[in-house]
């Protein structure tokens, strides 16, 4: 039993190129150290004397840059090696980190937030295009999970370890974050200075999609607007869903943290395993299911008693097994779909739809929840996830198939 467990994972986690480790290693120390962030409204409320209003208007500032960052990163990463972005957004953000910790005066901060927000954001879309230009046209979901792992790897880390260095002294939030971004920039130039290019050839002629401008692609814009949805939905968990486990089950902080673990052990115990073995279905219809699966667990939460520990989990379990089904695999469409020439963009756009949900769902999510109270909103979320699935579902003959035949590292000039 045992090594058939162990064998599922070998296999699981093989048929990837040394580079696609390499930056997922890389995204694994940046996120360790992701910090600043998730207490950045305590910071400017307790340390810089900000109001609770203005603390939400700093953060939404942030989400304003992050969408102009995504796109910037997509952009050039169609024009320059995507590493080259990854480091020069390491090394910057960083750098702005060290910076925003001595920052006192507001206008000194909102503008060190909002440039922040750009050159951080900038590193998603080009992680995804680095990733996508390594790994086989097979692999790249599977290259793209990996790297969702190290994020939730890196992100159960740093916050845990934040809050312990922020009852000491918040400076040392600015200082460890900023540190964990330049390491990671100095390890990914260090693991690349000697490898070749990866020639942009793709596989055999008339294999490579062609390039276009994603905002002449009609089915890809459409797929975009449904993961805006999702994402609508999705970032609930920061804003809507501890309120409501507050409110209708009682939970404290404490309860409230150790519920959001079991998101990520499950991930990191599964995601890998999973894609694994779906990959070779129809990559829509599995996001459609998936999608329908993440809002109904969503949708599930204000039916439980009083102090359901267990029920709650459960729910987080359904909504968990469709958020690894969908992001990996949405992910990897998206990269199949692009050309070499405008992967980046491709990939910013996929980012901005997340970055545009994490602006405005906890504006609506709250309202609604303020308003009309939270079964309305959770029952709200079944709905969403209905036209979610029949939407992803009509748009897969849109959507040519991933192509499972070859796990064949892509071409090296030599």
């Amino acid at each position: 039993m045992l090594r058939a467990v162990l064998s599922a994972y070998r296999d699981a986690f093989s048929g990837l190129p040394r580079p696609v480790w390499l930056i997922c290693v890389a995204t694994l120390v940046n996120r360790s150290g992701t910090m600043v962030l998730p207490f950045l409204a305590l910071f400017l409320t307790g340390q810089r004397g900000f109001s609770t209003t203005e603390a939400g208007q700093t953060l939404a500032l942030y989400g304003i840059g992050g969408i102009a960052g995504a796109w910037l990163g997509g952009w050039l990463a169609d024009l320059l090696p995507p590493r080259r972005v990854m480091e020069a957004s390491l090394l910057l953000t960083g750098t702005g980190f060290f910076l925003l910790g001595h920052a006192e005066a507001r206008q000194a901060i909102f503008g060190m937030i909002l440039a922040l927000s750009v050159v951080g954001e900038a590193f998603r879309p080009a992680c995804s295009s680095a990733l996508a230009a390594e790994a086989p046209p097979a692999g790249r979901t599977k290259a793209l999970a990996l790297n969702r792992m190290a994020i939730n790897l890196g992100m159960s880390l740093g916050p845990a370890v934040g809050g312990l260095l922020a009852a000491r002294d918040y400076s040392w939030l600015f200082r460890v974050d900023g540190a964990t971004c330049v390491l990671a920039a100095l390890f990914l130039w260090a693991s690349f200075r000697r490898e070749p290019p990866v020639l942009h050839a793709g596989a055999e002629a008339g294999a490579t999609p062609p390039d276009r401008s994603p905002w002449r692609d009609g089915p890809f814009l459409a797929a975009m607007f449904l993961v805006f949805l999702l994402a609508s939905v999705t970032f609930q968990m920061i804003s809507t869903w501890p309120l409501t486990l507050r409110d209708l089950y009682g939970f404290g902080e404490a309860t409230i943290g150790v519920t959001m673990a079991v998101n990520t052990v499950i991930i990191v115990a599964l995601e890998m395993l999973i894609i694994h073995r779906v990959q070779a279905r129809n990559q829509l219809h599995l996001v459609a299911t998936g999608s329908f699966l993440l809002c109904l667990g969503f949708g599930l939460l204000p039916f439980g008693v009083a102090g359901g520990f267990a029920y709650v989990a459960f729910t987080v379990v359904i909504w968990t097994m469709g958020e690894m089904v969908t992001l990996p695999v949405i992910a990897g469409v998206v990269a199949n779909r692009a050309g070499e020439k405008s992967r980046g963009r491709y990939m910013a756009l996929l980012t901005v739809a997340f970055e545009g949900a994490l602006v405005s769902s906890p504006l609506l999510g709250t309202w609604v929840y303020e308003t009309w109270g939270p079964r309305v909103l959770w029952a709200g979320c079944i709905g969403v996830g209905c036209v979610l699935f029949a939407g992803f579902r009509g748009l897969a003959g849109s959507f040519a198939p991933s192509r499972p035949d070859s796990l064949t590292p892509p071409a090296r000039e030599t």
